[in-house]
């Protein structure tokens, strides 16, 4: 039998490995939370990888442009002589233009005479096609078929219609006993022409937006109001049109910087004519910097456009939210 002495044993207990200390919860806390934070990391980085780069080549061909844009407004440069710095010029001669200012005339007109209709002609169309017809589907196919054709297709299609000689109106009109009308020739109707074109291939997108809100309303509501004895034409002024109100203000913004944005349709028609009827803001600014090679005044023109359309849309928004018409 084995003997152990004193010394032996304290020889062995100092020999042994010193026991690791435990873990208290504050450092298991601590741990767990370093762990989702390099989580955390790891998927903002995974995210940042996949969107990074179409986010650098957006901003590239929005910001980029708009600020050069800016810069080139406060220039004198016809795209091959050396840019002359003029500061404030072009916007102060801007101001005095009456050709600037006849185009944003006839673009205020175009926007009264598109807006409305638009707006109208969508809530009616969702309403009519807001329903479970036979059909249905092709109906709203073939509502949305103007939207996607090309402005050049909707040009053409807009001298043949209207065209004084040979269009199908005028041809229309003559079966009734009514003269024939110069339409795009004629300076006092160019305007109603491209709004009423415009209109064909425009309404399409208010009606879809205008669908999707009819189709997101509680059922409920509306057979509430029938057994409160409402008629339909009740039903939608009390129900229908107060849940479709913020729509409409959003539908409103979308089409008015549509409008004061309108430029390839007055391009294959008339080109700005006849007499500069049809001559939008656009279209200024776009002969003044490409057919005139008044890169700098033609800039000016631009920020003013954007001007206009950033103070009509607060406006707007500005209206729609005293009202409670929550729509951004």
């Amino acid at each position: 039998m084995t003997m152990t002495t004193p010394g032996a044993r304290a020889l062995a207990d100092a020999s042994a490995p010193a026991s690791a200390p435990q873990d208290t919860p504050a450092d298991d806390r601590r741990r767990r939370a370093a762990a989702r934070r390099r989580r955390g990391l790891r998927d903002a980085l995974a995210g940042w990888s996949f969107i990074g780069p179409g986010m650098v080549f957006v901003l590239g061909l929005s910001i980029f442009p708009a600020g050069w844009a800016f810069v080139l407004s406060l220039q004198k440069w016809n795209g091959f002589s050396t840019p002359k710095f003029v500061g404030l010029k072009n916007y102060t001669t801007l101001v005095s233009d009456a050709e600037f200012a006849q185009a944003v005339t006839q673009t205020g007109l175009f926007v009264l005479l598109f807006v409305p209709a638009s707006v109208l002609a969508g809530l009616f169309l969702a309403v009519a096609l807001n329903r479970q017809i036979r059909f249905i589907g092709f109906y709203r196919t073939a509502i949305f078929v103007p939207f996607v054709a090309s402005a050049a297709a909707t040009g053409i299609l807009s001298t043949y219609l209207f065209s004084p000689q040979y269009g199908l109106v005028n041809n229309v009109l003559r079966v009734f006993g009514i003269p024939a009308q110069g339409w795009l020739e004629d300076p006092r109707q160019a305007m109603l022409v491209i709004a009423i074109m415009s209109l064909w291939g425009q309404a399409a997108f208010t009606t879809v937006i205008y669908l999707a809100a009819l189709q997101d309303i509680p059922a409920e509501l509306l057979e509430a109001a029938k057994v409160d004895g409402a008629n339909p034409w009740q039903a939608f002024w009390r129900v229908v049109w107060p849940e479709l109100a913020p729509v409409t203000v959003f539908v409103t913004i979308w089409q008015v910087i549509g409008a004061i944005q309108l430029f390839d349709l007055v391009y294959t028609t008339t080109r700005g004519g006849p007499l500069d009827a049809t001559k939008t803001i656009v279209y200024f600014l776009w002969e003044k910097a490409f057919k005139g090679l008044e890169f700098g005044y033609g800039s000016a023109a631009a920020y003013v456009l954007f001007l206009i359309t950033l103070l009509i849309t607060i406006g707007v928004v500005v209206y729609a939210r005293r009202k409670n018409l929550e729509a951004f």
